[in-house]
């Protein structure tokens, strides 16, 4: 096995030139730099990371905590993470938690004791107070599309108010007055954020929003389909419906199809994330589209700006754009 003392040798320098070339300390000659590349190259040179580790103080490695990997959403954040992460010269340790929050605390934990030096943490489940006092130990920790309320830690959000109102103000202006809104977990901030842009688009218009019109219980394709379900054995149904995130949207695509409805024929339909396979469903889906890699890469920046200590910027929030496809039609008289 290599040793850095073997890649000096080679390249006809000081193992110290060696050591601080690969701790990016050290301005050196392009000659010098391909010298020392190439007998890296040569001799398959893997640092030892340990010694690195006890040298610099530094684990190079962040944590991510994610709620559930299986989920698009979450596999393309933590995919843009782990590649942002990477040009920085830094590993990821990810945790599953599957929306558990006694897992989210373990697996804080858990990347505490591999002496990671950072964290990004993506929670889909309110706060009982217990993951922010775990939090509000330790301010190396960046929170991404979720908050977590009464902790003072670096945040990535986008602007879930203002996409929700406009995917309602398209419904409306395609002459939809009745238009129900199927959401995740109440008390979960993107989902406040998201029910408040339908309430204002909806009284904009002058609009009320009728008890039945709202069902809020988790981001899950079952509970869209069962929503939809309750929603079409109601006396008075609602001609378009607001599904806040597209996994959502496609229990309603289903629970629709099953009852022998079009959409968007006998109902419209819009999404909230767009995800790939937004584009891919019949009928195509008109959604809210969030960005997903200007998120991932942000919160990888922010850590970043922490362990280098650069203040961050305590809240960012990033824009969201209405992506139309076809699962919207003007509204027409019609009885379910």
């Amino acid at each position: 096995m290599a040793t850095l003392s073997d890649v000096a040798a080679a390249a006809g320098v000081s193992p110290t030139t060696v050591s601080r070339y690969l701790n990016n300390n050290i301005a050196l000659p392009a000659s010098t730099r391909e010298r020392i590349d190439a007998a890296i190259q040569q001799l398959d040179y893997r640092p030892n990371l340990l010694a690195k580790r006890l040298s610099t103080g530094r684990a190079e490695a962040i944590g991510l905590v994610t709620p559930d990997i299986g989920n698009p959403f979450f596999a393309q954040l933590a995919a843009v993470v782990e590649a942002q992460a990477e040009r920085y010269g830094y590993a990821v340790y990810m945790t599953s938690t599957h929306g558990d929050r006694a897992r989210e605390i373990e697996a804080i934990r858990r990347m505490r004791d591999r002496h990671v030096d950072g964290l990004i943490l993506m929670s889909n489940r309110p706060d009982d107070g217990s993951l922010a006092r775990l939090l509000g130990e330790d301010d190396k920790v960046v929170l991404m599309d979720e908050d977590v309320p009464g902790v003072g830690l670096s945040r990535v959000f986008v602007e879930n108010e203002v996409g929700a109102y406009r995917a309602t103000q398209h419904l409306i202006a395609a002459g939809h007055r009745h238009i129900a809104l199927i959401g995740g977990p109440p008390g979960l901030m993107s989902v406040r954020e998201r029910l408040a842009g339908y309430e204002r688009a909806m009284a904009e218009a002058g609009f009320a929003v009728q008890e039945g019109d709202v069902m809020l219980h988790d981001y899950s394709r079952s509970f869209g389909r069962a929503a939809t379900e309750t929603i079409l054995a109601q006396a008075r149904t609602p001609s378009a419906i607001f599904a806040c995130s597209d996994y959502l949207a496609v229990g309603v695509l289903q629970a629709l199809q099953n009852a022998g409805l079009s959409v968007p024929l006998d109902m419209s339909l819009v999404g909230f994330d767009d995800m790939p396979f937004a584009e891919m469903v019949n009928p195509p889906l008109t959604t809210v589209r969030q960005p997903v890699a200007e998120m991932g890469r942000m919160a990888v920046d922010q850590l970043m700006a922490l362990l280098n200590g650069i203040a961050a910027a305590p809240l960012t929030r990033l824009p969201v754009d209405l992506v139309v496809r076809r699962s919207v039609a003007p509204f027409h008289s019609r009885s379910i």
